[in-house]
């Protein structure tokens, strides 16, 4: 008999699963967003080498021993010595009891993102909430623009929803949609702000704009309209290498249509990310998308929001992009790998390494656990009891135990344990479970969040009004060099799964398939060899996220608002060796 849960992983698509009497995993047919499907991730999860026994310092110890050796590291270390570090490799909701234990201890936490905080950061400044457009949204619309997304890679469950709809993809790699797609602007990395000013400003010139809305819901967009005037229109097209035809094809193909705009975090990987996804949803508000069925623009969103949840949170934090681990006594790792996710991991190697104890909590060995002093083995999604929200839908799904195992420990079990050895209170198992499950509220038997709007902004704006930004740099890059881009592998999810290797330029970039070239930035220099792509610009070269040391070549410098990594930020040299 089939026995139902859902993927804990940090992707849009929370799968829904039914693990079969032969323990393999299928997808559950009856799901609204699943269908029956599996992304090649999950298809491939339980083939992955896992961590299985405990180890301190390279040699093999019990699970009782790492246990204790931790707690004795904890009751040596003073508060503020103390670094909680929480990876965003598995989004599952008890995951979060650990930090109950470090915030009861007043240990260090972390704040900011390694992904999407500089666009949640512009997405809140101009909506006030950030609400979704869920694949049932979307197959409302007439029209899907991908900007810098790619969905076969992201958001494979969106495919299936997708049928009958005009697609214009905006992305400097020919992606697989922008290869079906009925309009592909292949923009130069970047120059995403200056084509949403642009596309505003066209918009109003042409009368395409929604009057009726924007004098309701964003009054002030007369002086947005004098913010895209200072855009000089022929240099800035020349600049960012789009042409006034593609816009008005853009703006031709939306017209009149209920359009969804969903927008990658490629595009604000950059110190100045919070703007560009400003300036998108700007656009998104001149033409009235919001509020309404089929439209919208949507990026990540929260997937904690609507959720209450029953921890302490750590009150003391510190940025993630840039936190120094040689400042701490014990450093405590859980589900993540900074030393390869990290920007400018060459100087995050040298400070984890300096650090006083190093501790991995996790499923799969990586460049972290291989440093860690204490290595701790974790549970995998069907060994434990958890919850799965997403930030790609409103689902909000129970995870039952499905398998049992002498294999590491959860986090429940492991947080009761420290908990116990310094007498904080935490409640038990069952009384975390039942909180998060009386959240549930069902619909046609599928579980949501509280309260989950049925069409995004559909109750307005969270300030009553859309907020346009009403200043902006508008410099392009020009040192010389070539584009970084770290997009998301196909076969792999960031560090975890099968990873990537070398870096991808186009055929005539000068460079031949298979020689090895130094890659150099203001913070590294690696040597990596040369893959061929046709679908990249030729002023571009792609690496995987999750390819070995992509990150030395990456900047520790966040953004100016949302306190994100900005993976994108350096320009690359490349240099036959």
């Amino acid at each position: 008999m089939n026995q139902a849960t859902a993927c804990p992983l940090d992707c849009y698509d929370a799968c829904r699963i039914l693990l079969d009497e032969n323990q393999k995993l299928k997808g559950d047919k009856t799901h609204p967003v699943t269908r029956g499907f599996l992304c090649p991730n999950l298809n491939h999860f339980t083939e992955q080498d896992r961590l299985i026994t405990p180890k301190l310092r390279g040699q093999d110890i019990s699970m009782e021993t790492a246990i204790q050796t931790l707690i004795e590291v904890l009751q040596s270390s003073k508060s503020d010595s103390v670094l909680y570090y929480r990876g965003s490799g598995n989004v599952a909701l008890m995951q979060r009891v650990s930090e109950h234990f470090f915030a009861s201890i007043k240990a260090v936490g972390t704040s900011g993102s390694l992904c999407d905080g500089a666009g949640e950061a512009g997405v809140l400044a101009g909506r006030g909430k950030n609400e979704v457009l869920t694949p049932q949204m979307i197959a409302q619309s007439e029209v899907v623009i991908f900007w810098g997304r790619n969905p076969h890679t992201t958001h494979s469950h969106l495919l299936p929803f997708l049928e009958g709809k005009t697609i214009i993809v905006i992305d400097p790699i020919k992606t697989p949609m922008a290869q079906k797609a009925d309009l592909h602007i292949q923009i130069k990395p970047h120059c995403d702000l200056h084509l949403a000013l642009l596309l505003s400003r066209f918009a109003m010139i042409e009368g395409l704009h929604d009057k009726e809305f924007l004098e309701e819901y964003a009054s002030e967009y007369n002086d947005f309209y004098e913010l895209t005037q200072t855009v000089r229109i022929k240099a800035t097209l020349d600049a960012i290498d789009v042409s006034l035809g593609q816009i008005g094809a853009m703006l031709e193909l939306m017209q009149g249509k209920k359009t969804a705009v969903l927008v990658g975090i490629g595009v604000q990987k950059y110190r100045n990310g919070a703007d560009v996804l400003r300036v998108i949803d700007a656009f998104g508000a001149i033409m009235g998308l919001f509020g309404k069925c089929g439209s919208g623009v949507s990026y990540l969103g929260n997937s904690l929001s609507g959720i209450e949840l029953p921890f302490k949170s750590i009150s003391h934090r510190v940025s993630k992009p840039t936190v120094d681990f040689s400042k701490y006594n014990c450093v405590f790792i859980q589900g993540g790998n900074p030393l390869s996710q990290m920007p400018n991991t060459a100087v995050v190697r040298e400070r984890f390494a300096s650090s006083g104890f190093s501790v991995y909590f996790g499923l799969y060995e990586n460049e972290t656990s291989r440093l860690a002093d204490l290595v701790i083995p974790a549970k995998t999604f069907l060994e434990k009891n958890d919850f799965r929200s997403s930030y790609g839908d409103y689902t909000l799904q129970e995870m039952p135990r499905l398998l049992k195992s002498e294999i590491g420990i959860c986090e429940y079990e492991l947080t009761r344990q420290l908990c116990e050895a310094f007498g904080v209170e935490l409640e038990s198992e069952e009384y975390y479970l039942d909180f998060f499950r009386q959240q549930i509220e069902f619909s046609e038997g599928v579980g949501y969040r509280p309260n989950s709007p049925k069409i995004a902004y559909a109750e307005g704006f969270e300030n009553g009004e859309f907020e346009f930004l009403d200043e902006v740099d508008l410099e392009i890059d020009k040192e010389e060099g070539f584009y970084l881009i770290t997009s998301k592998y196909t076969k792999g999810l960031n560090s975890q799964f099968k990873r990537a290797e070398g870096v991808y330029l186009h055929p005539e970039a000068g460079f031949e398939e298979g020689e090895i070239v130094q890659l150099s930035s203001h913070t590294g220099t690696v040597d990596m060899p040369v893959r061929h792509n046709a679908s990249l610009r030729r002023d571009c070269v792609l690496i995987y996220s999750g390819t070995p040391h992509v990150n030395v070549l990456t900047p520790s410098l966040l953004s100016y608002e949302g306190e994100s990594a900005v993976y994108q930020e350096n320009k690359i040299k490349v240099t036959k060796k």
